[in-house]
């Protein structure tokens, strides 16, 4: 009796194991995925700090397609859109172009862009200077603002890739946004 009690407590054990182990994996899941994704360039993410420019001699030769592409997310009440839908630029040299963000509400609201590079492959040669997508973006009730997009297209981009597609999808943060105080006067 006491052996088939010492196998129960062994199988037991084993079992605890295994949940706290999937636990664990469950856990670590999104942090080692963004590591994959930010080591590989896999499912588009891009880099979300600014990029260094180097002043290096543009390539000439080569022409590559920039589409833009804004979406909201459902229930987020603003118009947003990019400025230009398409640029054609030249690998190695540097462009600016904004979005347009529009608050419809009558309340505050923050919002927070999330890019994405479609080929995903391409998103790694995708570098951006300046974006406001590097902040949450604060606007009052019936605000409009242009944000900014500074960027440019590493020269080492494959030769295959004529056409990136850059995409934003914004989301309410309003929750989560960092209260600010203000001090009285």
């Amino acid at each position: 009796m006491e052996n088939q009690q010492q196998q129960n407590t062994r199988v037991i054990k084993k079992l605890l194991l295994v949940v706290v182990g999937m636990f664990g994996f469950g856990f670590a899941m999104v942090p080692l995925y963004d590591v994959l994704c930010d080591i590989t360039g896999l499912n588009g993410k891009t880099r979300n700090v600014a990029a260094e420019f180097i002043d290096t001699k543009v390539d000439l030769s080569r022409e590559i397609k920039i589409q833009f592409v804004a979406n909201t997310n459902r229930g987020m009440p603003w118009e947003f859109k990019p400025k230009e839908s398409t640029l054609i630029v030249y690998p190695g040299e540097m462009y600016k172009t904004s979005f347009y963000a529009h608050n419809l509400s009558s309340q505050t609201i923050t919002g927070q862009a999330i890019p994405s590079v479609a080929p995903g492959r391409a998103a790694i040669y995708m570098n951006k200077t300046e974006c406001f997508c590097f902040n949450q973006q604060v606007l009052k009730a019936n605000e409009e603002v242009e944000m900014p997009l500074v960027f440019f297209i590493d020269k080492d981009i494959p030769d295959d890739v004529k056409t990136l597609t850059l995409s934003y999808s914004l989301y309410n943060t309003s929750d989560s946004a960092p209260i600010q105080i203000s001090k009285a006067p």
